[in-house]
Formats: C-alpha cells, structure tokens, sequence
C-alpha cells in the first residue's frame, strides 16, 4: 500500500482509484474481478470493474491511483451481534454455566461500569474488531449508550447501537431491578433521540430487548410498537438455551418456547434481529422464515456455552442468517475472520451429530462469506448502503495481503477466505470512504494508550464489582 494513501484522500472533493486487485463484490451476481479496481469519490463507491477499462476511464480525473499488487478488496465485513461494553471483562468467566456467567460474574461486572468505562471498552473492542476487517457492527445491548457512540464516533466505524433492557426477572443488581417498562421504553427513546443518524450518519439507534427471561409481555409489546414508530430495529438473545424454552413454556403457557410465543404477541417482523437462535423446532423456523427474522449466527460462543443452532435448517428456510462474535466473556476472540472459519466447520460437523454421517458441503466457503458481508448488511437494515461493492453504496471494504505464509498457495481465492485467511491478513479497512487502518496500524486512535486505560479500567471495575477470579493452577 502507498503511503501517501490517507484520510484527506477522499475529501469532499477527491476521486481515489484502487485498482490491480482481486474484487470480491458480493453482488447479486457474486462477480469477482481478477484484476479489477473500485473508484471511491467522498464516500461513495462510483465504479467497479476491470482495472484496463476504469485506469483508462478515471486515471485522469482521479487524484490517487494506488496500486494493491493483487490484493484482495472486499466488502467491509459486518458483526451483527457483540457486547462492545464487555469487552473490559475478558477472561473473567470462562469454563462456567450461563447462569453463573450472568448472575456472579456479567451482571456485577456490568451494573458497576461507568460511561466512561464504556467509552474505554468500545475503543479497545473496535480497535480488535476493526483489525479483523469489521466495519460496521451491531451492539447487542450494553450499558451506556452514549459512551459507545462517542468511542464509535472517534474510531470511524458504523454502529447500530442498543440499550441493554430488562424490566424482570431474578438475580438483576439492584438498579437495574428497579427499572420499570416505562422507564426502559423512556431511556431508549431519548438514546435515539441523542444519537440516531449521528457521525455522519455512522450511528444508528436500536431498541434492545436483553432476553425474555427478563422481559415482561409489555415491555416486549411496547418495544415492538416504538420500533414501528421509529422505524428501526430490535435486537433481542432468542432461545439462546434449553431452558429458556422451558421458562417460556412455563410462565407464558405456550407449546414450545421463545420464537412460539413471539410469534403469537407478533413480534417476529423484518426489523427483529435474533441473536444466536439454538433452541428452535421446524415449526419456528418457518415461523422465523415468513416474518422476515434475521437470525445472527455466533458459533464460537455456541460451543462454549448455547449448543448446536440448526443454521443449514434456517438458510435453506430462506432466513437471513448472518455472523457475531458475541462478547469478548462468552468468546475471548472479538475476530470476524474466526468466526467465519468456524462457522464452516462447526456446520459441517453439526451434519454428524444430527445424520451420523459426514457432509463437506455444508456451509460451503461463497455462503459464508456473504454471512459476514451482504447478509450482514441485510440483518442491520442497511443493505441498500452497505454489503456489496456496487456503484452508489458507501466506501467501506478490507484490503486482505494473501502473499504470507497462512493463506499461499492461492488455488481458490474465495474458499481461501474462509479457510486460511488470519487477522494478520487484514492490512487496511475503509469506512464511509475513510481509511481506518492502513498497512495494520489504527488511524484515529493511539492503541497503545487505548491499552493502557484498558487495563486500569478493568481492574478497577473488577474491584468496585467485588469479582473473584479463581486460580486454576498452583500460583507462586
């Protein structure tokens, strides 16, 4: 990459051409140009094609040419479903149950962070996922909205953002507990009102529902209704685990489970956004299917702690099935690109488990790529902008280096992607026509400060929480 290739490149009143590259578009009809090249103007993307015919059509009227020497362009990748507030509490509940994850160690950890901790831990969270080539994420519910915004803001990444809602349930700190549904509904309608369509237009403002264990039937008809009226989304944990199921059968009389009684209160519709989505019978999946739910698959959260969610059932149900780390407690690893590996696999394993026999071509490498890409974009209600390089839509793609020794020899570009391509491989990400990192190194934030008001943040935040982390191992 030249390193005369910066922000102030794509000004109001630049054209930057970025051309002898491999161009993954993932448009409607998957082409990939073998030596091709994108034109960016402020923004937007004005041209994609091959790199003879736009040199010979741009070259003149562009003020930077830059060579990518074979390099791989693809549209920004999209995470629908992380816990950016989280990211400061890494490593302080591994290897135990969810309940504990949430009550002992989540729980007290969250209701005892600050706006400013917030803040601390979306940079350091955006720094890890922008590395992985992320450029536009969706924020499953945390705490602080407006420090996630200002951290979003200052990165120069897309965010959809949301508040974590409960208005219910056992085992909630004190003040969350005395929230009731009008102030839950209040809060987040001053959130959008603050910071939808803000940076430019980056942030956008969800509704966030935390999970129905802790949710009443009028907070969830509530927010269904505010939503419409908004005209934004929902992001909502949906039969995460196998009791979920059991609690909903329980406590609102229905047959099955979550997606059953969501179903009959109506709130499956297009601007819901299900999170992980394990516990889910065929009759739900249809269910899912004909409302239009987006569905985020996070498969290394899964194994850890949800299980097996039925993923070749919902796409070829024809639900938009898209990719999430989940948070940095439930992962460790906040890397798109992990994700997208072990989607594959994990899928392609599942087939033994459920049929006893072995299928390769599940989940194969081209639908996996547009998980993290077009259906992304889709699940964030923000395909008509991003997901694809097409002409019209923003400027936000990855520049992927395959010449290391993870990803040659290069047979087959696209499967190569998915199964050889590291966060080393990720050089340089573009949003909204901005660069955010160039040849690995963030732009707009020092990481190494970021580091270090990481480290003081957590520790004090494990501290005022009462957090005790086990020894594993004889310690001297």
């Amino acid at each position: 990459m030249q390193t005369a290739m910066t922000n102030s490149q794509t000004n109001n009143s630049t054209v930057t051409v970025l051309h002898n590259a491999v161009i993954v578009t993932v448009d409607p009809d998957a082409r990939v140009f073998r030596n091709g090249a994108v034109v960016i103007e402020h923004d937007s993307i004005t041209a994609v094609g091959q790199s003879s015919y736009i040199l010979h059509r741009f070259s003149t009227q562009a003020h930077h040419v830059v060579d990518l020497n074979g390099q791989i362009v693809l549209p920004g990748f999209i995470n629908t479903h992380v816990h950016t507030s989280q990211q400061l509490a890494r490593g302080i509940a591994d290897d135990v149950d969810l309940m504990t994850w949430l009550h002992d160690r989540i729980w007290p950890y969250e209701s005892n962070m600050t706006e400013e901790d917030s803040y601390i831990s979306t940079l350091l969270c955006g720094i890890e996922l922008i590395h992985s080539g992320v450029t536009c994420f969706a924020e499953a519910g945390g705490q602080h909205v407006s420090g996630m915004a200002r951290a979003v803001e200052l990165l120069g990444m897309r965010a959809c953002l949301a508040e974590s809602i409960m208005d219910s349930g056992d085992g909630l700190p004190t003040t969350w507990a005395a929230r009731s549904t009008d102030d839950c509904i209040k809060s987040q309608k001053e959130l959008y009102n603050m910071h939808h369509n803000s940076a430019d237009g980056r942030i956008r403002v969800w509704l966030g529902i935390r999970q129905i264990m802790n949710a009443t039937d009028g907070l969830l008809l509530a927010t269904r209704d505010i939503a419409k009226e908004l005209k934004t989304g929902i992001h909502m944990h949906v039969a995460e685990i196998a009791y979920e199921n059991k609690f909903v059968t329980d406590t609102r009389k229905v047959d099955h489970g979550t997606v059953t009684h969501l179903e009959q209160i109506k709130l499956l519709q297009n601007n819901l956004l299900a999170a992980h989505t394990v516990w889910v019978n065929d009759s739900e999946i249809d269910c899912l299917s004909k409302a239009e739910v987006k569905v985020s698959h996070c498969p290394a959260a899964a194994m850890r702690m949800l299980g097996f969610a039925p993923i070749r059932e919902m796409i070829s149900a024809g639900i938009c099935v898209s990719l999430g780390t989940d948070g940095a407690p439930s992962n460790n690893r906040m890397s798109l690109v992990d994700e997208m590996y072990l989607a594959s696999l994990i899928n392609k394993g599942r087939e033994v488990y459920m049929n006893g026999t072995t299928d390769p071509t599940a989940l194969p490498s081209e639908t996996v790529i547009k998980m993290a890409t077009i259906n992304g974009a889709k699940s964030v209600l923000w395909d008509n902008e991003i997901g694809s390089l097409e002409v019209g839509k923003k400027a936000d793609l990855v520049v992927v280096n395959p010449s290391t020794w993870t990803m040659i020899p290069l047979h087959d570009c696209i499967s190569s992607l998915v199964y050889s391509m590291r966060t080393e491989n990720i050089v340089s990400v573009m949003c909204n026509g901005k660069w955010i990192m160039q040849d690995k190194k963030i732009l707009n934030v020092d990481e190494g400060h970021v580091l270090s008001m990481a480290k003081q943040a957590s520790a004090e935040i494990v501290r005022r929480a009462g957090i005790k982390i086990p020894n594993r191992m004889n310690f001297l």
